[in-house]
């Protein structure tokens, strides 16, 4: 089973707050400064979602996530997750039993405040390189310097304006502004300040110097570097002038000295602890099967992709993604139990989706309340005799074509290599065995299960 799947699933209903329009500078530092950091899926969930919000505020389910991104649900979250690390995105959850989100979009971080965070700078340095980083920060470096033979001789505003007491009242008070503010990250610190001070001296570092700034600043360089309250001791000692003052830039300084010298010049790299999803439990690593990989699979991907996927990469015509789609938005099938359905007909019919055969099994799945892969699996071999009598049934009887003495027999059934199981109970007669079909049934089987490993 899925780390995200008590989290996240994608019939769970969202909306889109924009707080502020954001502009292309915006869209900038994103490409240049958080793409690096955190991939190109996350900034596609970031730009969708932007895409979104300024078309529509009305409710959508991540199902359309999955479409529109082409990517499974624990990719969605994952790319959610990391939104929210590095603070472009907050999440709020509805409490109540009908679980929805609201995703609140936060711009990035301006470039000055960027590279002077700690963390961030670190973060983009160990991924892009020196030469990278040089370059990207000259980018959006702004001349800021005066000449000198200039003077400022700008107005202020009591040498223009000046109040006039008159009785016309008091604006209404409103509360449907909101200030514009850069998407900042939040971090948990236990570092201990009182173990810090107690080992500085007053009358080397006074406390007025330990600002709120200064302390979460301290608090950011002791997670980067793993440094306890007494290494930090000396960092603060190197970084404070001789006029007792100390700055970020002050710090960050001595810290990157003391790490070259006490442990190595090479900078530290900053790596994601959380893997949206987790290998299917088995009681021992090496019993895991290829239908092991399968499952995690179809758990995991979206039914468009399964449907692009047995199609050897070519896109779905859209009554067949219709016809996906409706059973998830509109039934409110788990997209896992879709796709092993998909997987079921598409083998069994020779590669043809028919809708009222694929709804006919699609509502008994719905009546025995199947909500995940591994079950599918199950009533599909248990329920493959009635299926067939159902497929033949529909041949008869629904198709539009009358019958004639001309019509072609019909093909030698194919099924999934998870159908099969060794300790089935042998049929009372075995049905014949098609050579080509079998191989080419191996190599599609073969591709889908690699594609959780190639990502898919």
């Amino acid at each position: 089973m899925t780390a995200y799947y008590k989290e996240l699933q994608p019939a769970d209903p969202f909306r889109i707050r924009l707080p502020y329009p954001f502009s292309n500078y915006d869209r900038q530092l994103l490409t240049l400064l958080y793409q690096p950091m955190i991939g190109a899926e996350a900034i596609a969930l970031y730009l969708t979602l932007w895409a979104e919000g300024e078309a529509t505020s009305e409710e959508s389910s991540h199902y359309t996530l999955m479409n529109m991104l082409g990517n499974s649900i624990s990719k969605i979250f994952d790319a959610r997750i990391q939104l929210e690390a590095i603070g472009l995105l907050r999440t709020y959850k509805n409490q109540s039993s009908e679980r929805s989100f609201i995703y609140e979009l936060c711009p990035p971080l301006d470039p000055k405040t960027f590279f002077m965070d700690p963390l961030l700078s670190m973060f983009l340095f160990s991924k892009i390189g020196e030469t990278s980083y040089r370059k990207v920060r000259k980018r959006f470096a702004i001349e800021t310097e005066i000449p000198t033979d200039y003077e400022e001789v700008s107005r202020t505003f009591t040498d223009i304006f000046q109040p006039v007491h008159a009785k016309a009242g008091y604006p209404a008070k409103k509360k449907d502004l909101q200030e514009r503010k850069n998407g900042g990250y939040s971090t948990e610190s236990d570092f201990d300040f009182g173990l810090l001070q107690q080992g500085l001296s007053e009358q080397l570092v006074p406390k007025r110097v330990l600002t709120g700034s200064i302390k979460a600043y301290i608090a950011k360089l002791a997670f980067l570097y793993s440094w306890d309250p007494l290494e930090m001791q000396t960092v603060v000692l190197m970084a404070i002038d001789d006029n007792y003052k100390l700055t970020t830039d002050l710090l960050k300084k001595a810290a990157t000295e003391h790490y070259k010298m006490k442990v190595s010049t090479t900078a530290p790299q900053l790596v994601p602890v959380h893997k949206a999803t987790e290998p299917i439990e088995a009681t021992d690593e090496t019993s895991k099967t290829k239908e092991d990989e399968l499952l995690v699979y179809l758990e995991t991907a979206a039914p468009i992709q399964v449907l692009r996927d047995i199609a050897d990469g070519h896109e779905p015509l859209p009554s067949d993604v219709e016809l996906a789609n409706q059973l998830v938005t509109f039934h409110k099938m788990e997209t896992a139990v879709v796709n092993v359905l998909l997987h079921y007909v598409l083998l069994r019919t020779d590669m043809k989706l028919t809708k009222a055969y694929v709804e006919k099994i699609a509502s008994h799945w719905l009546r025995k309340n199947i909500t995940t892969a591994k079950d599918a699996m199950e009533i599909a071999r248990v329920e493959h005799t009635q299926y067939m009598k159902w497929k033949s049934e529909g041949s008869l009887t629904t198709i539009a074509k009358p019958f004639t003495g001309n019509q072609k027999p019909l093909r030698e059934e194919r099924l999934p290599e998870w159908f099969h199981k060794k300790d089935d109970v042998p049929v009372a007669k075995a049905e014949p065995r098609n050579e080509s079909l079998e191989v080419e049934k191996q190599k599609l089987l073969a591709k889908l299960a690699l594609k959780k490993g190639k990502g898919g």
